[in-house]
């Protein structure tokens, strides 16, 4: 250290432990400013560029982008220790992100090496159609397409939100084989496609998808539960909420009329979308509820 208390380039590269190279790379973006220079033209660097040094090298030794640790790191602001912790904050928001895409990756690969060799090309060709991390964003567009037009924004965000499944964070290699084929069953969905499996319209859309919601809540416990299919207040709602959309009441005669209905609008698009949903999410889909509920309805009608 000079008598003006300056380090020369090479002085504060050896007492951080590095290369003059790495001081120079840092100096020169902007990060370590020089205190002065000497009358033969070389960089001084004051006290505290030991400090900043060792605090530029610990953030990128954790992975923090040089430009951002340039726009946290002016220690004579006062928030200069507010920006390094939103610094931090974003980097593990980042690393959250990787780890779930690596995740995602590492059960991908296991379910192309753990098929029988004439699966890899499909299976292959199923897991490249989709991002790392995974979007729902084609399953959301799914459900905005099928359900009804006139249907509020406030029950179509609900029902989207309620059916499509999130990928989950540490996938099994069956799970990303599951997420890939509901993501290409989405994206081939043609308009003529989504005309043949759409529910039947209804005179009033909002009543009928607020009671089924409202119904399928009421038998997520007996899903859970393992409950049979039948009667109770789940039944009710889900036939009152049919009943209410087509301006009806409940009665026997509309119940049986329902039950060939629902029977005849079932589509195997739709229970192959529920199939693979199914084994996304721990939880009760809106499909299994609708079916407990529709088997419900079929043994009340045929029961002697």
């Amino acid at each position: 250290m000079s008598a003006d208390g300056t380090l020369s380039i090479g002085e504060l590269a050896a007492r951080a432990g590095t290369t003059v190279k790495t001081v120079r790379f840092y100096s020169d973006r902007g990060l370590l400013p020089e205190a002065t220079r000497s009358t033969g033209g070389h960089r001084r660097y004051g006290p505290e560029a030991l400090s900043r040094l060792r605090t530029i090298r610990s953030l990128r030794s954790l992975g923090v982008p040089v430009p951002e640790i340039g726009r946290a790191l002016d220690f004579g602001d006062s928030d200069s220790w507010d920006g390094l912790e939103a610094v931090v904050a974003r980097r593990l928001d980042d690393l959250g992100t990787e780890l779930a895409a690596l995740r995602w990756r590492e059960a991908a690969l296991r379910a192309l090496h753990e098929g029988a060799p004439e699966q890899l090309a499909e299976r292959l060709e199923l897991i490249g159609a989709v991002s790392v991390p995974p979007s729902t964003s084609a399953l959301a567009h799914y459900w905005r397409r099928l359900l009804p037009v006139r249907l509020s924004a406030r029950l179509r965000s609900a029902v989207t939100e309620a059916a499509v499944p999130q990928p989950p964070c540490d996938p099994t290699p069956e799970q990303v084989l599951a997420f890939a084929r509901l993501h290409a069953l989405a994206k081939d969905a043609t308009d003529h496609c989504l005309t043949s499996h759409r529910p039947a319209p209804a005179a009033h859309p909002d009543l009928l998808y607020d009671g089924l919601y409202e119904a399928y809540q009421l038998v997520e416990t007996a899903l859970r539960a393992d409950r049979s299919p039948g009667p109770g207040e789940a039944l009710d709602c889900y036939v009152a909420a049919h009943a209410r959309a087509l301006d009806t009441r409940d009665t026997p005669g509309f119940r049986r009329a329902l039950t060939v209905r629902l029977a005849a609008a079932d589509h195997p698009v739709m229970s192959r979308y529920w199939q693979l949903a199914g084994e996304l999410t721990p939880h009760p889909t809106l499909g299994a509820a609708d079916l407990w509920l529709r088997e419900a309805l079929t043994a009340g009608t045929t029961a002697p």
